[in-house]
């Protein structure tokens, strides 16, 4: 089995062929482009924590997709799906995933209870999974981006490393004003704090737009994950983690894979 400095060695050596090639594979029906799956931010503390060796501590907190709602069971989660995609990907890495999904729950709340969960069980990353809820509950988009920059802050100040997770898209609520909004509130936060930023919105966008065979993503509530949406969920999160360790920003060229949010411009509703 492969040291990690190894890995890192064999990956360095392989990007510049192709940075696919190094990057967890994503299954036929969660195929996305790069730029629709996530941004490129550092997470130094993850990259110190797999120098070091020894376990890795994940924080998986949020609303419904988190918790798992509509999953056939709790190893069809995007945490524990996840799980072993990363063990996979870091060999000789045990990745410790812990799952704090509270169903319902909107962006304050979940930012009062980071305090306590951090607290508990001290994460090298925390996955936020964030902004259906505020979208649904009509949170004025301002607040909900005021609360999501002071907890990033927060969590930075703490040595540790963030990644959103962006609101699921689903056809009922393409042209709904306060869901684009909250989506452009998050994209903001997560660019003036220059943290990784899943788009899942876009990636499922793409998958029911492109890949018409694909099978369906959402339960028959047309909001809520099934076990091959949270498939895709993990499969997404994996691989905007693995290119996010070992490719930089400043190494790419311009219009390279994992280019900057600020590089795609903003949609209009339903677009």
């Amino acid at each position: 089995m492969r040291s990690f400095p190894a890995i890192l060695a064999l990956l360095a050596a392989c990007l510049s062929a192709s940075a696919q090639t190094v990057l967890p594979p994503l299954s036929p029906q969660c195929e996305a482009p790069g730029a629709d799956i996530s941004t490129n931010a550092p997470l130094p503390h993850l990259t110190k924590r797999l120098e070091e060796g020894g376990k890795v501590r994940i924080l998986a907190i949020g609303s419904s997709s988190t918790y798992g709602i509509g999953a056939s069971s709790r190893r069809k989660t995007y945490p524990d799906q996840l799980r072993g995609i990363l063990e996979t990907s870091l060999q000789g890495t045990e990745a410790v995933i812990t799952n704090r999904g509270v169903s319902g729950e909107v962006a304050q709340t979940t930012a009062d209870r980071l305090r306590t969960e951090v607290a508990l069980e001290k994460p090298d990353v925390v996955l936020w999974q964030l902004g259906t809820n505020d979208a649904l509950s009509r949170v004025p988009p301002q607040d909900f981006e005021r609360t999501v920059v002071s907890t990033l802050e927060w969590l930075k100040n703490a040595n540790i490393d963030v990644v959103l997770v962006g609101l699921q898209y689903t056809p009922q609520f393409a042209r709904d004003q306060n869901y684009f909004a909250i989506r452009e509130a998050l994209r903001r936060a997560a660019a003036a704090e220059n943290v990784l930023y899943v788009r899942r919105y876009d990636a499922m966008q793409f998958i029911a737009r492109n890949n018409p065979s694909s099978p369906e993503l959402m339960t028959n509530d047309g909001l809520h994950m099934n076990d091959m949406g949270y498939q895709c969920m993990a499969e997404h999160i994996a691989h905007a983690v693995i290119a996010n360790l070992f490719i930089r920003k400043k190494d790419l060229p311009k219009g390279e894979m994992g280019k900057g949010e600020t590089a795609k411009p903003a949609e209009t509703p339903g677009k």
